[in-house]
């Protein structure tokens, strides 16, 4: 029997192969190239090309990866990004309304449009060289004023005073009726408009180029009505041309009128308009018609009294009338210091005069418990003081209560005593520049002496607020320059005097070294107010502007 071979057919495996390995029939295709011959295009066999395989599995694997994570990346990255920005802006909106509150009653929108337009007009750092952009601050409170007038946004309510409102020609529509808006709109609508006529003001003379939406001083306009023009600063945008060009801006008295016209707002918010506007017209010189609005003004804060309040030929205040309203007092002051700009000295005095006796008639200001409390009884309360900040920060930040409407007599505070001594300057000043006699002058300076040392007696009280330190001093300020011009003018003439007395002493052989160097009287004085001068720049050092008016002694 023949033997049976089982037959085994043993298979051939190929080995595995790593995950991440090349393989070899695509990517290495030159190693199975054979090299027995020379790699020659005619011995080569035909249309037999090298493979490769550029996406593989695993590369797409890869790249599907990839795309995953930088699109997860990204999401991340943007979302965080807008979080921050979101957080950024409410901390910013929660910081300008703590410093400029808005009404609660307006709409969101017409809310951060008035906390940006009050911080664009105080907006004075080192970045814009203490300047503010006008032309976009009038544009926002232009469009407040068209927000809060329109029915259908935050003007729901407002009623004309007459069928149809009224129209004034070369102003437009007076004031709507809105006596029924909460006080706190009404406030904020007054702000509005006051903001819109300081704009004007700054943006008078200005025009605006329609073709780019850009204003430009009218002295850089290129037309037949500017044959001269000035040139634009650098960096600025081109000059416009005059057919281009319209007012950047409505007129400062379309505002100011429209605050006059309005019924609702107090009788303050009127006397603060009335006395701009007049400011503004002494400033483009028509005194005329600056009177009319100063006495406007006087009867706008006597209009609640039963009793004559000031003499209606000289606008004396009325002695006999009792003490008179913060709005009659300056009301008064403003027409005191109208008439001294415009050198009617001898009708200034008197009123200066009753105004300085009616403020020294005011009752004292009531002791409270706060005033009387010395620094250190006011240290125990820094825990107090921490828990408030703390609830300020967490609590939503309510409306200010509203200011006096200034129908009431004031109190003599640290604030209306440096007003006395305002007056006190102005009369000093008055006193000084009439140069009737010899003793005149010397009255004048030493109204100023004494108007200097009550400003710096109040600044440097320790119960003073801001205001009141801000009234302090530009008194201070005022005092100190006039009482330094005055001592200098008469220091001059001292010396012209002693030069021409010498001179004739010295012919005459009268007189000794002595006497001819001694030093005068009005040079002692200088070194004086050198020494105050010195003493009061800390006091000073904050930056202020002087008051309207408040000096018009000739250099």
């Amino acid at each position: 029997m023949r033997p049976r071979f089982q037959i085994r057919r043993i298979l051939y495996l190929r080995p595995f192969r790593p995950p991440n390995s090349l393989r070899l029939f695509t990517q290495n295709t030159l190693t199975l190239t054979p090299r027995s011959r020379p790699q020659l295009p005619f011995l080569s066999p035909p249309n037999r090309r090298p493979i490769a395989r550029f996406l593989t599995t695993e590369r797409k694997q890869w790249i599907k990866d990839e795309v995953w994570r930088a699109g997860k990346y990204t999401t991340i990255l943007w979302t965080v990004t807008v979080l921050l920005l979101t957080i950024v802006f409410g901390v910013q909106q929660e910081w300008l309304e703590r410093k400029f509150p808005s009404p609660h009653e307006w709409s969101w929108i017409t809310r951060k449009d008035f906390r940006s337009a009050r911080w664009d007009e105080d907006h004075d750092d080192e970045a814009n060289g203490g300047l503010v952009d006008w032309a976009r601050t009038g544009e926002a409170y232009r469009r407040l004023i068209k927000r809060l007038e329109d029915p259908s946004v935050d003007g729901a309510g407002l009623q004309d005073q007459d069928e149809g409102g009224i129209l004034v020609a070369g102003i437009g529509k007076t004031g709507f009726d809105i006596t029924g808006k909460p006080e706190s709109w009404r406030r904020g609508y007054y702000q509005v408009l006051m903001g819109a006529a300081r704009a004007a003001e700054h943006l008078d003379g200005w025009v605006r180029d329609r073709s780019r939406n850009v204003a430009f001083p009218a002295s850089v306009v290129i037309g037949p009505s500017n044959p001269d023009p000035r040139p634009v600063p650098p960096g600025a945008k081109s000059a416009p041309r005059e057919e281009d060009c319209e007012p950047a801006f409505e007129a400062p008295e379309t505002f100011y009128v429209r605050v006059l016209t309005t019924h609702g707002f107090t009788e303050k918010e009127r006397v603060d308009a009335a006395l701009a506007y007049a400011a503004w017209l002494d400033f483009k010189r028509t005194p005329e018609t600056a009177l009319e609005m100063y006495k406007w003004a006087l009867d706008i804060a006597s209009s609640g009294s039963q009793t004559p309040v000031f003499n209606s030929m000289t606008r004396t205040l009325n002695t006999d009338a009792g003490a008179p309203s913060a709005n009659m007092l300056a009301a008064t002051t403003a027409l005191a210091v109208h008439h001294a700009l415009n050198a009617n000295l001898a009708v200034a005095l008197p009123i200066f005069l009753s105004v300085l006796r009616a403020r020294r008639s005011l009752p004292e200001a009531p002791a409270t418990m706060l005033s009387t409390l010395t620094p250190d009884e006011e240290d125990n309360g820094i825990l107090k003081a921490v828990m408030s900040l703390i609830t300020s920060i967490v609590a939503a930040p309510k409306y200010p209560p509203p200011p006096p409407d200034g129908t009431s007599p004031p109190t003599r505070s640290p604030k209306e005593r440096c007003e006395e001594a305002g007056i006190m300057t102005y009369i000093g000043e008055i006193l000084y520049a009439s140069k009737t006699t010899k003793t005149s002058r010397e009255d004048g300076l030493a109204w100023t002496r004494e108007a200097v040392d009550i400003a710096e007696e109040e600044l440097r009280g320790k119960r003073i607020d801001k205001e009141g330190k801000q009234t302090c001093r530009q008194c201070l300020e005022v005092g100190l320059t006039n009482w330094t011009k005055m001592v200098e003018r008469l220091a001059r003439e001292e010396r012209e005097t002693k030069a021409e007395r010498g001179s004739i002493g010295g012919w005459l052989g009268f007189g000794t070294e002595e006497q001819k160097e001694a030093v005068g009287r009005w040079e002692s004085e200088k070194q004086v107010i050198k020494e105050r001068s010195r003493r009061a720049s800390e006091l000073l050092s904050s930056p202020t502007h002087s008051p309207s008016g408040s000096s018009f002694l000739s250099a």
